[in-house]
């Protein structure tokens, strides 16, 4: 818990600086972990006893029952930017996630907490123009910020064939978009326009595992779900060519309604395939004390597939049991007039140490998103390195 609670500051940094970031909340993230974000981001079906699955609440209970596990990534991404400014690149990096996961009642009963990131704005974009030759201006639009959330979450196995579970959400954070006129010409007022977004709220998330294994095959199906829920933000336009005292909003926003479903299979826990589909009712939710539809907003559709291999999980080889993954991932952009989707791939490997139940999992995604026709482009590689951390700490050792 100590972890978690230092590593908060690790939270300051921008997570993105991708020009997409300056619509609605941002770039938004799945918090899935390492290991599954290689297999495109699967996580409503996956039940594993060596991962922590937050997408997924009903995962819990897959935990071995006399096992702590602890779950951390970091970083680096890399991306070229085409907007109205022109093209450049990007890096940027920042630790993605923590989280811890504990059994509390032999099989039956699982809890995890976490800190994860919800949301990122990040973009710095400037234009340049005229107005008939005889006024010269530079308009300039940037943002930053982040949403972060903690977590805790409660799993409970109903049966030895389903379970179910959810998650509370502590959400917090700064949004900031400022635009900014100035004029080349003297006697020329540069107008400043600073929005500001803080959030200070609760949410909740839901989902239910159907599971059942014979022989060497096992099945996995699960849903989630998340109903809409009224944002406690303050909301805050400041204009610089004004004295006047400036209004506060409050309950202007909402976190959209969400749901999703996935399905995995594994053989012999060599060979896992699956396969998730997520939906997210942008359009209906309020956004700036509208629904979003009147925003330009429409909802975002996710769909992911994914495979991971091993050889031989008890092979004497290392690379024998070594974790080789593979996925993809296709979801909308939720403003209608960028109209364009984002296609990610991904491969990573997971890497066993031998002393202690760790693995050290890497992935590896290149994703684009955007269109030349609205000359809004976004091509990424981010790298993840991640600390998958299971020891056994509940049993009585002998003397």
């Amino acid at each position: 818990m100590a972890a978690l609670v230092l590593s908060v500051g690790a939270w300051a940094q921008n997570m993105t600086s991708s020009p997409f970031s300056r619509y609605a909340y941002g770039d938004l993230n799945e918090n899935v972990p390492t290991g599954y974000r290689a297999m495109g981001g699967v996580g409503f079906g996956m039940r594993n006893n060596r991962a922590i699955n937050p997408a997924q609440p009903a995962s819990y209970t897959s935990c071995d029952t006399l096992t702590f596990m602890m779950d951390i990534a970091a970083s680096a991404n890399w991306s070229r930017y085409r907007d109205a400014s022109g093209m450049r690149n990007k890096a940027n990096g920042n630790l993605e996630y923590l989280t811890i996961q504990v059994p509390l009642f032999k099989q039956w009963i699982a809890a995890s907490v976490g800190l994860l990131p919800y949301s990122s704005v990040g973009y710095d974009i400037t234009l340049s123009d005229s107005v008939q030759s005889d006024y010269h201006y530079t308009k300039l639009y940037s943002g930053e910020g982040n949403i972060s959330e903690v977590y805790g979450g409660l799993s409970f196995n109903i049966c030895n064939w389903f379970a179910v579970g959810a998650n509370i959400y502590y959400m917090w954070g700064d949004l900031s978009h400022l635009r900014t006129l100035t004029f080349a010409e003297t006697g020329m007022h540069t107008t400043i326009q600073d929005v500001l977004l803080s959030v200070s709220s609760v949410r909740f998330r839901y989902g239910a595992q159907f599971f059942h294994t014979w022989g060497d095959h096992s099945v996995v199906l699960g849903g989630m779900f998340e109903n809409k829920k009224k944002l406690s933000s303050e909301y805050v336009a400041i204009e610089t060519q004004t004295d006047d005292s400036i209004p506060i909003y409050e309950g202007l926003f909402q976190t959209p309604m969400a749901y999703g479903a996935g399905v995995s299979y594994n053989w012999a826990n060599r060979l896992t395939i699956a396969v998730d589909f997520e939906r997210q009712c942008v359009s209906s939710a309020l956004y700036n004390g509208a629904e979003g539809r009147y925003s330009g907003l429409q909802d975002k559709n996710r769909y992911a597939f994914g495979v991971e291999y091993r050889h031989n999980p008890m092979g004497r080889k290392y690379v024998d049991r070594m974790l080789w993954r593979a996925g993809v991932n296709v979801q909308d952009e939720y403003l209608v007039s960028i109209g364009a989707k984002r296609v990610t791939a991904s491969i990573g490997i997971g890497f066993p140490l031998w002393t202690i139940g760790t693995v050290i999992n890497t992935t590896i995604e290149y994703s684009h998103r955007g269109s030349e026709t609205t000359g809004l482009v976004d091509n990424s590689l981010r790298f993840t390195i991640g600390a998958s951390i299971a020891e056994s700490w509940f049993f009585k050792r002998k003397l």
